[in-house]
């Protein structure tokens, strides 16, 4: 942290590796020497979240799976057991995987400008989650969850390509009328404010397949902008690009970022993280203006702009949080009033119609004594349970955004209006767990560390149907 940094914000000062402002072209200095082992605190703590972990897996699948109690197949997952390979497609994948996590250090090592790093693990991203969707059944595999044939998919009736219609009689009506249709609309559609359909109807995302092309794009593109958002907090060049390659290794994003529209949300978040935690005025600005729009595709993106004013708090102090914050709350307020003078739009009103529609779907039969540790629990193993231990070492190191994310996903959880599903609902906090858990990880051991989430990742994809 920089000494104006610091007086500006009143944050005492603390060490952590890494630490330290960006370093010049983007080249990354010497690695820092990492903590030797874990401190007498962190041992208990990861040996409590680890029996948490186990006890809510277990009771889950002895207990939710056989009676059907939890609301989904194999409870804390929603994922079910259906072995099915593409075996080209897969050693492709496991090639990819393979040669990605052997390069690694030296991606991280070598001299690179930030536009050229962002750009090498964009394309590593794209070739990691085209070789993995497609390792079950072939090039169908990127698009099928959204194929609203009978030979489709079964959920592809729950996502957004079914709600175009309601864009036919033209946009000002579609907004002035938007809480209104929200009961009769897919869950997708009704548990989302209006901005999905209006850059499908924009950009003519009108096929299955132009919808998947967008959120391959977009899981592709969270890898540089995580890079991104650790180079803006300040973990340092050579965390910054261990947490962009983490972004790509890790299970849920490359599971169920692929093809699921969330990719778009993680995408968006992740952009508005790295302009709103910038010190300068100008992207600061900008970053409102992101997550303005933001607000309008998805409610769960307020969660990062949470977030991200946690992690300044502690990083900063309190006055600089509250900037952000009033950024990040002008934007809120001023786009979704600008929607409302201009078409009608009803904010409030699809808040609360999209809260009744939750309340009598399937979160009746999720109960919330499971789910409030099933909910995290799922996440975390699908984020890679080596990220989730660095990332809680890390808080307890005080680093401020591993602080600020797992404050906000103990908030997410305990709130209790995302239970289940919470492998892909949550993707949007990734590249934030990513950045956080980065600087614990050292260069020479991560051939191990993203060949551990690569595999975890490719053995899920062939076993099991996550549906997304």
């Amino acid at each position: 942290m920089s000494d104006a940094a610091a007086r500006e914000g009143g944050a005492s000062q603390h060490t952590y590796p890494g630490e330290a402002g960006p370093e010049a072209a983007g080249r990354p200095a010497p690695e820092p020497a990492l903590p030797g082992g874990p401190s007498r605190l962190e041992i208990p703590v990861l040996l409590v979240l680890l029996a948490v972990a186990v006890v809510t897996v277990a009771y889950g699948w002895f207990e939710g799976r056989q009676k059907g109690l939890f609301g989904t197949a194999t409870p804390p997952f929603v994922f079910g057991w259906l072995p099915m390979i593409d075996v080209p497609w897969a050693v492709a994948c496991a090639a990819v995987l393979g040669l990605g996590a052997v390069a690694a250090p030296t991606l991280v090592r070598a001299r690179l400008s930030p536009p050229v790093f962002a750009l090498a693990v964009f394309a590593l991203a794209a070739a990691a989650g085209l070789t993995i969707g497609a390792a079950r059944m072939g090039t169908y595999g990127w698009w099928q969850v959204f194929d609203l044939r009978p030979q489709g998919s079964f959920e592809a009736a729950n996502e957004y390509l079914p709600g175009l219609p309601l864009l036919e009689w033209g946009i000002p009506n579609y907004l002035d009328r938007f809480a209104e249709t929200v009961p009769s609309q897919a869950v997708n559609i009704a548990g989302h404010p209006p901005g999905p359909l209006l850059l499908m109807r924009w950009a003519g995302l009108e096929t299955a397949e132009r919808l998947a092309a967008l959120c391959i794009g977009c899981a592709a593109l969270t890898a540089p902008l995580t890079y991104a958002i650790g180079r803006s907090v300040g973990v340092g060049e050579r965390a910054a690009r261990i947490a962009g390659l983490l972004a790509i290794f890790t299970p849920v994003m490359l599971l169920d970022g692929v093809t699921s529209f969330d990719a778009v949300y993680a995408a968006m978040g992740a952009l508005a993280a790295a302009l709103l935690l910038s010190r300068r005025p100008a992207l600061l600005a900008l970053g409102g203006l992101v997550f303005a729009v933001c607000t309008i595709f998805s409610w769960a993106l307020l969660g990062v702009g949470a977030a991200v004013a946690l992690t300044v708090l502690w990083r900063d102090g309190w006055r600089r949080a509250l900037l952000v914050a009033l950024v990040s709350g002008a934007g809120f307020v001023g786009i979704n009033a600008f929607l409302a003078v201009g078409w009608g739009y009803d904010p409030i009103g699809t808040l609360l119609a999209t809260e009744g529609v939750y309340r009598n779907s399937l979160a009746q039969i999720r109960p919330y004594r499971f789910w409030v540790f099933g909910s995290p629990v799922a996440w975390a193993l699908m984020l890679g349970p080596i990220v989730i231990a660095a990332a809680t070492r890390a808080a307890l190191r005080r680093s401020p955004v591993a602080l600020g994310i797992l404050a906000v996903i103990v908030i997410a959880a305990v709130a209790g209006f995302t239970k289940a599903e919470t492998e892909r609902i949550w993707l949007i906090f990734v590249p934030l767990a990513c950045v956080a858990a980065a600087p614990l990880f050292s260069t020479r051991r991560l051939p191990l560390v993203l060949g551990v989430l690569g595999a975890q990742a490719l053995a899920l994809q062939v076993l099991v149907n996550t549906v997304w």
